[in-house]
């Protein structure tokens, strides 16, 4: 069974930087597409980025397009999330999330399947606070 545990969340000012890890066990990381999911208070589940099993393909929401960069180490198990220039608008709880390969994302690369409802198993989320 997939587990996936989150860590570099934190507070930080506006501007600066943080980068997440997504930690897993249990199985090859390399099985899964891997994603980076958030959610603000008062607001829904929102795919931020996501990366292919292979980790040839990744896609991002326009929201932090050339601002994060998600990237992966099979040989570590570990899926990253570099978040530079940080606003106070992405102040959330920021989960990591899977899927098993060969499905919609492998396929297609689409952010409309870096979504919740794509996602099979999922960490307990590490809280980023951007503060002015």
């Amino acid at each position: 069974q997939l587990q996936l545990v989150e860590s570099g969340g934190g507070l930080v000012q506006v501007g600066g930087s943080l980068r997440l890890s997504c930690a897993a066990s249990g199985v090859n990381l390399d099985d899964y597409v891997i994603g980076w999911l958030r959610q603000a208070p008062g607001k829904e589940r929102e795919g931020v980025s996501c990366i292919s099993s292979s980790g040839r393909a990744t896609n991002y929401a326009d929201s932090v397009l050339g601002r994060f960069a998600i990237s992966r180490d099979n040989s570590k198990n570990t899926v990253y999330l570099q978040m530079n220039s940080l606003r106070p608008d992405d102040t959330a709880l920021y989960y990591c999330a899977a899927q098993p390969r060969g499905g919609a994302f492998d396929a297609l690369h689409s952010m409309t399947y870096c979504s919740a409802p794509a996602m099979a198993f999922w960490g307990k989320g590490t809280l980023v606070t951007v503060s002015t």
